[in-house]
């Protein structure tokens, strides 16, 4: 699947040209493409989202599935959220859970538990590309608190530093059995080797 509306385009740091808008990737965005790539890649029917309220701020959940062919078969407390299906049979779960890894699915008895995590990736200020380094340090250590025998990844936005510092991660994170997979704007997602 090739997605054109993942990134969210909004105005320019200060200082920076009204032409050259900062562009975020929000985690909900990150979120939706790493499930769509679990319903592509890996033999599994239903992939469950966990967002919380701000991430429905920023990302509309509904709208964006039922572009995808997502109809909603059963609705839940949050207007956000329920359970979503499309004409194969697969299914979206968003399902607002605090305790619970961002994104989970059962693959033939294997369960996969991604914590994702979004942010700008095109600004002219510095300080906001650096929270994309913190965001990966961090949810690999919240995955580094998992217990053993789930696989597990963190997935981020496919950007310069991410991927810099997922090289560098990746053979420790390799070793503790986590994964580190980045997500480019049009919802590729391209795992980084140890």
């Amino acid at each position: 699947m090739d997605f054109d509306d993942l990134i969210v385009e909004r105005p320019g740091t200060a200082g920076a040209p009204a032409d050259r808008p900062d562009k975020h990737f929000y985690e909900g965005a990150v979120m939706l493409a790493y499930a769509m790539h679990l319903l592509r890649t890996e033999p599994v029917r239903e992939v469950r989202i966990h967002p919380d309220g701000q991430h429905a701020q920023q990302v509309d959940f509904l709208g964006w599935l039922e572009k995808r062919g997502f109809g909603r078969v059963a609705a839940a407390r949050m207007p956000f959220a329920g359970t979503f299906e499309d004409a194969e049979g697969r299914r979206v779960i968003i399902h607002p859970r605090s305790g619970v890894s961002d994104v989970t699915a059962d693959a033939n008895g294997v369960a996969i538990e991604a914590e994702c995590k979004g942010g700008a990736i095109a600004t002219r200020h510095p300080g906001r590309l650096s929270r994309l380094h913190k965001g990966l340090c961090e949810i690999v250590g919240r995955l580094m608190m998992k217990p053993p025998g789930s696989r597990l990844v963190a997935v981020m936005p496919k950007t310069e530093v991410t991927l810099r510092v997922g090289r560098k991660l990746a053979p420790r994170c390799a070793a503790a059995g986590i994964r580190i997979a980045l997500v480019d704007p049009r919802g590729a997602v391209d795992d980084v080797e140890a």
